[in-house]
């Protein structure tokens, strides 16, 4: 049994406390199929997502099985299953490869052929066997929605929420979609509740919930509905709700409601007494008594079907999530040609522009001669060549050393800057449903670990090969793999922290937009700037480590050119780190941060 008392659910706005929904009480028996309906704004989503948890109650109580679940916690992953708006599938993957990984993520299977066995079950319940092997992206509105289904129904959860599941459906997919529905309520006393616009097939549902600006003003039998609002059709039914203020409709409502209560009770028995629904034994059922609202109702008796007890579900482990989910990152990124040739593109064209720019870099740096000559003439122009040779040597080293860093840095911003925004709605589904947050942000930081080792060696290396670098190769690969790590994270933050894709992308993008200007390897800044922005610069710290591998000819030459503090490496390694680990803290708050929409 679920029960609502006086739930309420506000938010503040101009100072006020708005009440989105108002002291909402009913009760729902287990095995019960109930439609939420009610004109656009009214609060149906709103309480769904209360009842589910995702919005503390204002005031009030929940009540399952007579858990508090205002005090004694929601309720746990696998009993409870919530169908969003969205779909929660990856467009890449197919219908089979999206259940099994729902299933692996939610269920622990205690071999694969319990598992196989659970994933065929599930597709056959819902419809979906035939087309198993289709990528989601092909499929109808309709095998979308049922997919949405199947892969909450994994965890055979025993109350199944659905939000707008059969919105902008054709009429006989929607109404599939509610048959199915209906059937899902009608095994193992699984309770369903299903939020809606449409007022089409009633008939299939149990009681009707109607929502009038987050006050109830009807919860009864689909047959009385019309009666109730002295209407001739369910279409009028929205125009009558808005014919008067809904705190009159509610305080009606609250008149009528325990005639209407008996009403369900009794239609309820009835089913029980003809087999047609399956209900846990312990459940008292009402005896069936004439349908007239002013009969007191029947006592309550032990007739029940005995329904199969089940072993409490346990989620899978850290590690088993962690795998499923990298497995998948890897399946969905190779399966994305789009994807795929950006970062071949990427690998191909960025070290070759470094190349076109380095043929300078690779000049002479003649020294000055051991005697000192009686000609200062020729003395000065001694010094004149030797310092041409610093300055253009210098400048185009620095330079190319700059360019690197900065291609590293926007390598890393492609990277992450929407691993995390652009599947937001889908993470916070899984999350809902068992995800840990750590296994999560784990196979993030394992899949991009792939991507930086792979640009950044290979930067340094084909750079090296037709360029050369001047100085520890060995180093400067590490600083160029340090950077492009440290702007991988701090995008991975930022794609943690923001709500929506392209929030992160520009973020990103202006954050490695202002690298090069703010690291004073182009020009000096004034000191009170550069003081408080180094710190906070990963392209400064990646190229002043560079510099000072270099050789000591070629290092004095970047000094005569570039007039700004040059750190130590140890500084330079201590301080790309911090922004590692800085970073890998925001993407975990972030990730753990809940950000329904």
């Amino acid at each position: 049994m679920l029960e609502l008392k006086e739930v309420s659910f506000s938010i503040r706005k101009d100072g006020e406390e708005v009440p989105l929904v108002d002291r909402v009480s009913i009760r729902v028996p287990k095995g019960h199929f109930m439609a939420i309906v009610g004109p656009s704004g009214c609060g149906k989503t709103t309480l769904l997502k209360t009842i589910a948890g995702l919005n503390p109650e204002s005031s009030g109580a929940l009540f399952w099985d007579e858990r508090n679940l205002s005090e004694d916690g929601d309720f746990s992953p696998t009993e409870i299953g919530y169908v969003p708006q969205f779909s929660i599938a990856y467009d890449p993957l197919t219908v089979d490869e999206s259940v099994e990984a729902a299933t692996r993520l939610r269920v622990r299977c205690r071999d694969t052929a319990e598992l196989d066995q659970r994933i065929d079950c599930v597709l056959e319940e819902t419809g979906l066997s035939p087309i198993s092997d289709r990528q989601v992206k092909v499929l109808s509105g309709g095998q979308k929605r049922r997919l949405g289904l199947a892969m909450e129904l994994v965890s055979d959860p025993k109350i199944l929420l659905c939000d707008e599941v059969t919105s902008g459906l054709d009429p006989r997919s929607e109404r599939e979609i509610v048959r199915l529905l209906h059937d899902l309520s009608r095994k193992d006393g699984r309770m369903v509740l299903s939020v809606t616009h449409s007022l089409s097939h009633l008939e299939l549902y149990d009681s009707i919930l109607v929502l009038h600006e987050g006050l109830v003003a009807y919860h009864g039998p689909p047959e009385q509905l019309t009666h109730y609002f002295s209407v001739n059709d369910t279409e009028e039914i929205y125009p009558q709700l808005a014919s008067q203020a809904s705190d009159r409709w509610h305080t009606s409502w609250q008149k009528h409601r325990e005639a209407y209560e008996k009403m369900l009770e009794r239609k309820r028995a009835k089913l029980i007494a003809s087999g047609d629904l399956i209900v846990p034994a312990t459940t008292p059922i009402a005896d069936p008594t004439p349908e007239s609202p002013q009969e007191t109702p029947a006592k309550p008796t032990d007739i029940a079907t005995q329904a199969p007890v089940l072993e409490p579900l346990r989620l899978p482990g850290f590690f088993s999530q962690f795998a499923t989910l990298l497995s998948r990152r890897w399946r969905i990124f190779f399966r994305d040609r789009g994807q795929v040739f950006l970062q071949l593109a990427i690998l191909i064209c960025f070290p070759l522009l470094v190349i076109l720019f380095s043929d300078k870099a690779s000049g002479n740096i003649r020294r000055f001669s051991d005697t000192r000559s009686t000609d200062v003439i020729a003395e000065i122009q001694e010094i004149q060549s030797v310092r041409s040779d610093q300055a253009k040597v210098g400048s185009a080293v620095s330079g190319i050393i700059m360019f690197q860093v900065v291609l590293l840095s926007l390598m890393g911003s492609n990277n992450s800057a929407r691993e995390i925004a652009g599947e937001r709605p889908i993470y916070e589904k899984e999350k809902f449903g068992g995800l840990r947050p750590s296994a999560y942000l784990a196979s993030k930081v394992a899949f991009l670990a792939c991507l930086v080792i792979t640009q950044s060696l290979w930067m340094a290396f084909f750079v090296n090969l037709f360029g050369n670098f001047r100085g520890e190769f060995v180093q400067h690969a590490g600083f160029l793999l340090l950077v492009n790590s440290a702007m991988t994270m701090i995008c991975l933050a930022i794609s943690a922290l923001m709500r929506t894709a392209e929030q992160a992308s520009l973020l990103s993008i202006y954050l490695v937009g202002f690298q090069l200007p703010l690291s004073g390897a182009v020009l000096a800044l004034p000191e009170n700037v550069e003081t408080f922005t180094r710190p906070f610069i990963s392209a400064y710290w990646a190229w002043s480590g560079s510099v000072e591998a270099l050789q000591t000819q070629v290092h004095d030459a970047v000094k005569s050119v570039i007039d700004t503090g040059l750190s130590a490496q140890n500084a330079c390694l201590y301080a790309l780190g911090a922004h590692i680990v800085v970073a890998l803290i925001a993407a975990w708050v972030g990730a753990c941060r809940p950000q329904w929409d």
